[in-house]
């Protein structure tokens, strides 16, 4: 598509969720990376603006960079479907799901995927059997964030409780998690259906505890590394996994999946982003760049898959 093919273009970022300050860099990326390839795009925030403002402004086609609540757990995009302006990103259901880690990993688990062994806790949790079946160290974490808020890394028993209280701050759903020592990987999608491909995947080596919103967002010394120093077998089935994840899922446009691997180097699916961060820092571009495409490429290929309604196949 041509530039002037998108019409008016309609860049949604900020928004009112936990993750607005990634959005807001993400946001102003994709608008300057458009703009420089002559698409008539504006910035909307839907923090300051309401649906009336939107479908008033007339876009014909929305750029969905919000991240979190809000913007990328399907509620946005059933109004945008009923407004019949084409978005960004995937539908409802898939971004309903991809937003709760926990309803995540039972679609993966029904459809034979691997997820780490984890444990749904409660206040009235039995914290001795939670270490005892996952052992130790563990990750908590609430069910519907992103970017790493929220997450407790749990080094012994006695501090579960404490970790609990934190996560159930942020979601009513809480999660227990095996934590796997071969590595931290993700893997870009561009498509939908039989037509999406997985990008290069990508090592992630924090150098802090563990990847969390600081190593990911303002740290300089996360390295992150493409090639991701597997060995060609290893790195196709890790991204032959990611790919059957996203198309289970039934996301569409594009996403991120991230993957654990565990001592034995047998990869394990984490969780998926289907509005993945578009900052400085980010993974996405990177394992574009990789593929060969640069960042404005990046945004007119994610724009030029905008839709509404419907449901992509499985592939």
């Amino acid at each position: 598509m041509q530039p002037r093919d998108f019409g008016k273009v309609g860049v949604l970022f900020g928004g009112t969720s936990a993750e607005r300050e990634i959005s807001l860099k993400s946001g102003n990326a994709v608008l300057t990376a458009l703009k420089s390839r002559g698409v008539n795009a504006h910035a909307f925030d839907p923090a300051e603006h309401g649906l009336a403002d939107l479908e008033r402004a007339g876009f014909d086609r929305l750029f969905l960079i919000l991240h979190g609540r809000g913007g990328e757990d399907g509620s946005l995009q059933g109004a945008l479907d009923l407004l019949r302006i084409p978005y960004t990103g995937s539908g409802v259901m898939a971004s309903a799901l991809g937003m709760d880690k926990w309803r995540t990993k039972l679609v993966w688990q029904g459809a034979g995927l691997p997820v780490p062994d984890y444990e749904m806790l409660t206040a009235a949790s039995d914290w001795d059997a939670v270490v005892a079946r996952l052992g130790l160290p563990l990750f908590v974490k609430p069910a519907s964030e992103g970017s790493s808020v929220g997450v407790i890394k749990v080094k012994q028993t006695t501090d579960l409780p404490a970790a609990y209280a934190e996560a159930a701050r942020h979601d009513s759903l809480v999660i227990a998690e095996k934590a796997m020592s071969g590595g931290e990987y993700t893997v870009a999608v561009l498509g939908e259906g039989a037509d999406a491909r997985a990008l290069p995947a990508i090592r992630i080596v924090p150098a802090t505890e563990f990847y969390d919103y600081e190593a990911k967002y303002f740290r300089d010394d996360t390295r992150y590394l493409c090639p991701c120093g597997l060995d060609e077998e290893a790195e196709s089935a890790m991204r032959a996994l990611a790919l059957r994840a996203f198309q289970v899922l039934g996301c569409r446009g594009w996403a991120r999946v991230d993957v654990l691997l565990d001592g034995a180097g047998a990869p394990y699916l984490l969780e998926v982003n289907t509005a993945p961060g578009m900052t400085d820092h980010s993974l996405v571009p990177m394992a574009a760049r990789a593929a060969g495409m640069d960042f404005p490429e990046l945004c007119l290929r994610v724009l030029a898959m905008a839709r509404h309604g419907g449901l992509p196949d499985v592939g």
